[in-house]
């Protein structure tokens, strides 16, 4: 009888922890940055290679980081929401060009509209792996301060938008 207790107490934490994750949204991925500074970076601009941003020329006012790639099917699914809210967003969006040929971002960005403010490279992934980035699309809110204050896993919606980002500028901003 006592042989079976240990396989079932192992069952049953296992099980235990299962139904938890099952009840966990998979798009509020807890982020270490959240209320954390931004990580630094330069990088070069996808429209104008030779200009290069830094996250401290960004400091001052709030902003948005969306993290997009031309070969990633969500992100052409989000893409319609941003082109949708960047004229009326009360903060700049940027585009981070990760793991991408430049030349398929432009090409991307001519025929789907472009949103951002600028669009930076991330060829290598760097800048993606300093932020957390374990896959496209992902976006991040930063404060003026140039701390993370919220990020969002997976292609943007309009409910997020509206729920979640909006309100938080707003907040940001007065």
């Amino acid at each position: 009888m006592n042989r079976y207790l240990l396989p079932l107490a192992a069952f049953l934490v296992l099980a235990g922890f299962l139904a938890f994750g099952l009840k966990l949204d998979p798009h509020e991925v807890p982020s270490p940055l959240i209320d954390k500074p931004a990580p630094a970076f330069r990088a070069s601009l996808l429209a104008r290679p030779g200009q290069n941003i830094s996250r401290d020329d960004l400091v001052g006012k709030p902003w948005i980081l969306n993290v997009w790639a031309s070969w990633c099917g969500p992100c052409r699914d989000e893409h319609p929401v941003w082109v949708q809210f960047a004229p009326r967003s009360p903060v700049p969006i940027y585009g981070l060009n990760y793991k991408d040929n430049a030349a398929a971002g432009l090409s991307w960005l001519r025929q789907l509209g472009n949103p951002y403010t600028e669009s930076l490279t991330d060829p290598d992934g760097r800048i993606g792996i300093d932020y957390g980035v374990y896959g496209v699309p992902e976006t991040f809110v930063i404060d003026r301060t140039g701390v993370v204050r919220y990020k969002h896993v997976g292609p943007m919606t309009p409910e997020v938008l509206h729920d979640k980002i909006e309100p938080l500028l707003k907040k940001l901003n007065g």
